[in-house]
């Protein structure tokens, strides 16, 4: 630990209590502490305190369930816990393991927990206040509840747990944490010569993670032991972990809770800059750095060498009531949404009924602040393409999407160079080999390049192509394609049930206005020719619509059923521009169901909407006809189409490995 206002000094670890907290600001801090109740910052007497230890495991049945994180789901979470110093200080009467405990069985207990399924966790150094071997049996004890369920987990020195550099020799810190601990430890990987350098692998989101929980005063050999680790896991994220990496050059009670930049607010120093510069730098792979010993809590983010941003925060509570009171920190990772949402609890406070917590309890059951809970969206496989690209998905024949009930099948690869333009005539066959072929229509003064080939396709796509749209209305312009007016599936009303599939990506500038309400994919045929009537009925709208709404691009599939007089209307939520979407219509004979990226959207009517309605005329790809004629163009690229005369399931997508 250090003050903000002192970055590089080390205390001695023979600091007496009230001199300490002198030094560090703390001593109004400690006496309101004290006054609230005897544990505060570890004064409850030895009796009581492992009488406390024991009330509290009674309380919570002193179990812990099973450690049984998820090592393949898409989200996961890093726990970490900062600096614990002040719950363990010299003689028997100034430790209390309580609230480190309970931290621990809640990341044990939530290690199982898929809303949180915690992987791993890091302690950031800094375990006792003055690297007393007493202190350091009471730590042993503590973690022990981590040994018995097999968590994964580091630890690392702090500057209150040794001295000097990590030359140092025999410490009671190593005796009780070296690497002789972690020797049926799953996720440890390695040590260096000193002990104090280690190395762990855990597993998440069905990859390999690497991190180094490097000694608070790391030396050259220490480093070149990192740099060769991380070259021996060439294909790994590295997440680096030590106590004084980036500190905080501001007051907690005034920045940046009330001005500046929440997301840099720290600084790179002293040891944190020899540490840049001798293992982060150069080291696309580390993309996040953890570090107590300074507050307040802070982070900020720098350029690699690579030109890559690496995260570097300092978390750190032990300025707070009980000194933290053991406060973790939990990085949910979730690479679906490429986020990583960070919050900060204290699970023995938590645990407490509300009724019975003090003021300053509360206070930091949840912290909430800007530097506190945060997210922080990175684009993992982009972040990590350098040294493991995600691998592309070959494209596959056609042959294997000709699934049993296949009408239709149009793609768009291997028929012309991207960025060459369609002519009005020219034909894309149908690969199912019904006959459905599709022709290429140009609207009276449409662009040379309304519509052209593109290599522009979903990662899931069979074919790695697309056709490009530029269309639009008011006026209605661009080129879109038509089945022949002899086509089968014109006539095909799909009694039996149905699946229609397409891909589609809209561009930055696609407009509600000029771009609303066009389908990718549409029957011709009014309603009203067709003799449907009542609720919902536009008499001059198509008889099927497979379209993306004026509405904040959502999607939209819109049909006249031949049970009904009226139409069944399936809705999406609101489609980003600029990613590949995949969109299946699915109906079983009854019920039609409308799936975005595989995922039933909110609006699936639970109404009986048997077959497609025909008046036995063409489909058009990239059109939408009103009233008899064309009135606006598709505005972006279209993928692969296919259009089966039976339900899929979603193993059956164009989509399915």
């Amino acid at each position: 630990m250090c003050t903000h206002g002192d970055h590089s000094t080390q205390e001695p670890a023979g600091n007496s209590r009230r001199g300490f907290l002198r030094n560090a600001a703390l001593a109004g801090a400690g006496a309101a502490a004290v006054g609230v109740g005897g544990a505060a910052f570890g004064v409850t007497p030895a009796s009581a305190a492992e009488a406390g230890n024991a009330e509290d495991a009674a309380r919570h049945g002193g179990k812990s369930g099973k450690w049984n994180p998820d090592p393949t789901s898409l989200q996961f979470t890093l726990a970490v816990m900062p600096d614990t110093q002040f719950l363990y200080w010299g003689s028997q009467d100034s430790v209390n393991r309580t609230p480190q405990e309970e931290s621990f069985r809640y990341i044990i207990n939530n290690s199982g927990n898929p809303d949180n399924n915690i992987v791993f966790m890091a302690h950031l150094g800094d375990m006792t206040q003055d690297a007393d071997p007493s202190s350091f049996e009471q730590v042993d004890k503590a973690f022990a509840v981590l040994d018995q369920h097999g968590a994964a987990y580091s630890v690392l020195a702090g500057n209150h747990d040794v001295s000097g550099d990590d030359s140092r020799g025999d410490t009671p810190y190593l005796q009780t944490m070296g690497p002789q601990r972690f020797r049926h430890s799953k996720t440890f990987a390695s040590a260096d010569e000193t002990g104090y350098n280690t190395a762990h692998i855990f597993q998440a989101a069905g990859r390999s993670w690497l991190l180094l929980a490097l000694d608070w005063r790391t030396t050259d050999q220490g480093y070149a032991w990192a740099n060769k680790v991380i070259k021996a896991h060439p294909k790994m994220p590295v997440i680096v972990t030590s106590h004084d990496i980036v500190a905080s050059p501001y007051d907690d009670n005034v920045f940046p809770y009330e001005s500046g930049d929440p997301e840099n607010n720290a600084v790179i120093v002293g040891n944190g800059q020899v540490m840049w510069d001798k293992l982060i730098k150069e080291n696309d792979q580390v993309f996040l750095t953890l570090n107590g010993h300074y507050w307040p809590p802070g982070r900020m983010t720098q350029k690699n060498a690579a030109g890559n941003d690496v995260h570097m925060h300092i978390t750190n509570y032990q300025n707070r009531y009980f000194g933290g009171g053991g406060m973790i920190r939990l990085y949910h990772f979730d690479l679906v949404r490429n986020t990583i949402d960070v919050e900060t609890i204290n699970p023995w406070i938590m645990a407490q009924e509300p009724e019975t917590r003090t003021q300053l309890a509360a206070e930091i059951a949840q912290v909430t602040g800007p530097v506190d809970n945060f997210s922080m969206p990175i684009d993992f496989d982009e972040r990590f393409a350098s040294f493991n690209p995600v691998p592309v998905r070959p494209a596959r024949p056609a042959s294997k999407e000709l699934v049993k009930g296949t009408l239709a099948y149009w793609r768009f690869d291997g028929q012309g160079a991207p960025g060459t333009a369609l002519t009005a005539g020219q034909t894309i066959r149908d690969l199912s080999g019904k006959g459905n072929d599709l022709t290429v229509v140009s609207l009276p003064g449409a662009a040379a390049d309304a519509l052209t080939w593109s290599a522009d396709h979903h990662p899931d796509q069979p074919a790695h192509a697309s056709l490009k749209f530029t269309g639009g209305r008011n006026p209605v312009n661009g080129s879109y394609l038509t089945t022949g007016p002899k086509a089968p599936l014109n006539t095909e009303t799909f009694r039996s049930g149905y699946t229609i599939e397409s891909f589609v990506m809209m561009p930055l500038d696609w407009d509600s206005g000029r771009n609303g309400n066009a389908s990718f994919l549409s029957r011709r045929g009014a309603s009203g020719a067709a003799g449907k009537h009542g609720k919902n009925t536009d008499p001059n709208e198509p008889l099927a619509q497979f379209n993306i709404t004026n509405n904040g691009r959502e999607p939209q599939f819109n049909h006249y059923p031949l049970n009904t007089t009226y139409p069944t209307t399936n809705w999406g939520h609101g489609l980003v521009e600029l990613k590949w979407w995949h969109l299946a219509v699915v109906n079983d004979g009854r019920y039609t169901r409308l799936y975005v990226d595989g995922a039933p959207v909110v609006d699936n009517p639970n109404r009986v909407s048997q077959g497609i309605t025909s008046l036995g005329l063409p489909w058009l790809v990239g059109g939408h006809e009103y009233a008899g004629a064309v009135d606006v163009v598709f505005h972006g690229n279209v993928g692969d189409i296919r259009i089966v005369n039976r339900p899929l399931s979603h193993d059956e997508f164009l989509t399915a490995e």
